[in-house]
């Protein structure tokens, strides 16, 4: 990581060297010994400052350090960096130690992931400042040893280390050398939270466990009848086997619809979901969707379509769209109550269509959760995949996705898809 170089005529560094602004000092500590000498237990210091091409570093007078500047930092915050930024507004933690092992840069996100002061840290030696342990208790530094270990190493690789009190953070570590074997100008160290990393995998966790449980009830079943029916085929009538392979079929279909959402959510959070966009009837496709609800069973009266004309000419991927209104008219139909209101109308940047029930709906603090992973309106089954890939595919069509209350009370969705051209035109 390059933190910043000053090469100015007179900024008593060397040219290539970096030097930061904001929250940095080159200061003593109060319990650290005489600059370059370690206290007892800490890293141990160079054999004496490093030549230097044009020179060793330039004292820091007391106004400068007072300001937290750095040799060859600029007074202001921040301009040091030779870029306008401040260490403060880095959103990881940075704490940087000189050719001595002594902190000149400690800034805020460190401070709070550390929960240490910066006046506290600056000047110290970075193995008090920073005292980290590996996961079997090791102290990390003593192992990697950046200022008396091999000239050649360019860093530490990101790992979890612990802080005192055990709080766990993501550390990775460069060494800045005058050249590639020379000896470490700067040891710049970053340091991450953990938490964005854990909530992805809760978030592959809930995943397995979700497929786990989604797939062993059809799998079950289909291994049951097959096994029955090659033991037993003789001693049930046709009426029977129908049935039996009826269920076979439907629990296929599940497993298959299971498999087509998991592939869909690969796509979708890889962006790598293809839009093929074809003309689209999106009329006619809600009209085949309801007409499939009441063949199910689903009473005819209980569904009411109100489509407003001229409708834009949309260019979608059928298929997709297929998927947008099967999940949403579900959804309606199973968690919803009363008549179920699809809309279709013009919009402004193209075609809004809206689907709403007269249900209980959702209640508000839940609104912001409905297109997360694993969401449940209820307890009547689902994967509670089917909103989330509602909201890729219509964000990859490159439209928009919104959940509120109806005028009969119930959830309202209200997607709208832009007008846009046709596959062999954008590729």
């Amino acid at each position: 990581m390059t933190v910043g170089t000053n090469s100015s005529p007179g900024a008593g560094t060397t040219a290539g060297t970096p030097v930061l602004g904001g929250p940095c000092a080159r200061t003593g500590g109060p319990d650290d010994g005489v600059a370059g000498q370690p206290a007892d237990g800490a890293l141990p210091a160079p054999p004496g400052p490093p030549a230097l091409a044009s020179g060793a570093l330039s004292a820091v007078p007391p106004q400068a350090a007072a300001r937290g500047a750095v040799p060859g930092g600029g007074d202001a915050p921040g301009e040091g960096f030779g870029l306008g930024i401040d260490p403060d507004s880095l959103p990881d933690g940075l704490v940087v130690a000189d050719d001595t092992g002594r902190v000149i840069c400690f800034n805020r996100a460190a401070a709070r992931m550390t929960a240490t002061a910066p006046a506290q840290a600056l000047g110290r030696r970075i193995d008090r400042a920073l005292p980290l342990e590996d996961l079997e208790g090791r102290r990390w530094w003593a192992l990697t040893d950046p200022y008396g270990g091999l000239a050649t190493r360019r860093g530490q690789p990101e790992r979890n280390l612990l802080l005192p009190g055990g709080r766990e953070v993501l550390v990775s570590a460069s060494y800045i050398r005058t050249h590639p074997t020379g000896p470490l100008r700067r040891l710049v160290v970053t340091l991450r939270g953990t938490e964005a990393r854990r909530r992805t995998e809760r978030s592959h966790a809930e995943l397995i466990a979700t497929v786990a449980h989604e797939l062993r009830s059809p799998l079950t079943s289909v291994k049951g009848f097959t096994a029955t029916l090659l033991a037993k085929w003789e001693r049930f009538t046709d009426d029977q086997k129908r049935l039996m392979l009826e269920t076979v079929d439907a629990d296929a279909n599940r497993v298959t619809r299971l498999i087509t959402e998991l592939l869909d959510i690969s796509r979708i959070d890889s962006g790598r979901l293809e839009v093929r966009r074809q003309p689209v009837d999106i009329a006619t496709a809600v009209g085949r969707h309801v007409q499939a609800l009441t063949a199910n069973g689903q009473a005819p009266e209980r569904f009411l379509v109100s489509v407003s004309h001229p409708l834009p000419d949309l260019w979608a991927d059928p298929d997709k769209i297929d998927q947008i209104l099967g999940n949403l008219l579900e959804n309606a139909v199973r968690h919803g109550e009363g008549t179920v209101t699809i809309g279709v109308s013009p919009h402004e940047k193209g075609t809004a269509v809206t689907v709403s029930d007269e249900g209980p709906g959702i209640p508000e603090e839940s609104m912001g959760r409905v297109f997360t992973r694993f969401w449940r309106g209820s307890k009547r089954g689902g994967t509670g995949l089917g909103l989330y890939i509602v909201k890729g595919i219509v964000e990859a069509h490159g439209g928009t996705i919104t959940v509120g209350r109806g005028p009969g009370g119930g959830a309202e969705f209200r997607f709208i898809l832009p007008v846009s051209a046709p596959a062999y035109l954008t590729q």
